[in-house]
């Protein structure tokens, strides 16, 4: 994708595919709460006709590649490109409704939340490497209509009642967009775990329960899931509670330029692990995960192939 394809995106649309929605319509223009930080009122506007944005509270704005800049936290053009190519497959033009205008329409009908249960959903599970009694336990199941097809996906639950959702073909957002924050019973806990994604965090109860499937110790410790490196901002707050904070992120740029965000929050007054280096090599934990059980499934077929090898050898004959 190079940077004129780029600007042809709606900016409406790519906030959409992320999980925002505007609050109201003036004109030509769609108020947002800000997708750069946690806001009650929306200080953050889309020009429709230029397909320009502006955030009155930091004074900046811009075209998509601008916004991209201040999401992804990088002014590196290439890797900003990359970043809106891999959200286009989600994008789609949408239309939302504000009483009585009729700008547009929501792009999630007939909205069902119910158990983990569809087979295709537990295979994509499986494939992913996932346990599935964690699945059932951490995620639900979301039915919806959508552009007039009907659907269904995992759906990991957000703060403010908003869902990642994600199946083999489609990932994306229930509005409101924002981080999952998992606190432990009893205690308040002096040690949080904080992930990008669901899949991770998943991956990581998988790994812990096959390491100490007696005692895995869930719960010795509280989890924060950003649900975008966009929403690092919004977990800054919350984890200023914490005496330690362990960061499992992607190894790549935007994974190092939010770890770097929380370093520069709390570095002097917090220990801060970046937990990455665990999966050095992989792109992230549920890269790991899959390769652990390939390299395993790799080892059981190779021990099953020698041992058919040698029952099929002559045993000869004893002097």
């Amino acid at each position: 994708m190079d940077i004129q394809t780029a600007k042809q995106i709606r900016i409406a649309d790519f906030l959409y595919s992320l999980g925002y929605s505007p609050i109201k319509q003036q004109g030509i223009n769609l108020w947002y709460r800000s997708p750069l930080r946690e806001e009650t009122e929306p200080s953050f506007k889309i020009n429709t006709e230029r397909n320009q944005w502006y955030d009155f509270a930091i004074g900046k704005g811009g075209n998509i590649i601008a916004l991209a800049q201040e999401l992804y936290c990088s002014d590196y053009v290439p890797y900003l490109l990359q970043k809106i190519e891999e959200q286009t497959p989600h994008i789609r033009p949408v239309s939302f409704s504000f009483g009585k205008q009729s700008f547009s329409e929501p792009s999630f009908q007939q909205l069902d939340i119910v158990l983990l249960a569809s087979p295709a959903l537990l295979a994509y599970r499986q494939e992913r490497g996932i346990n599935t009694t964690l699945a059932k336990r951490e995620c639900k199941e979301a039915r919806f209509t959508h552009n007039g097809k009907r659907y269904f996906s995992i759906a990991f639950p957000n703060i403010s009642g908003g869902y990642e959702i994600r199946n083999r073909y489609f990932k994306g957002c229930i509005a409101p967009k924002e981080i999952s924050h998992i606190r432990q019973l009893r205690e308040p806990k002096k040690e949080c775990y904080v992930f990008k994604g669901f899949m991770d965090y998943l991956s990581f109860l998988t790994l812990r329960l096959e390491s100490c499937p007696q005692h895995p110790n869930f719960d010795r410790q509280d989890y924060i899931i950003l649900n975008s490196v966009a929403n690092v901002s919004k977990a800054i707050y919350p984890l200023g509670s914490y005496e330690r904070i362990h960061c499992f992120f992607d190894n790549d740029r935007a994974g190092m330029e939010a770890m770097q965000q929380i370093r520069k929050e709390y570095d002097a007054t917090r220990y801060i692990r970046d937990a990455s280096q665990i999966y050095s090599g992989c792109k992230d934990l549920n890269e790991y995960l899959q390769k652990r059980m390939a390299d395993r499934k790799g080892q059981i077929q190779s021990v099953k192939k020698r041992n058919e090898t040698l029952s099929k050898k002559p045993k000869g004959f004893r002097l």
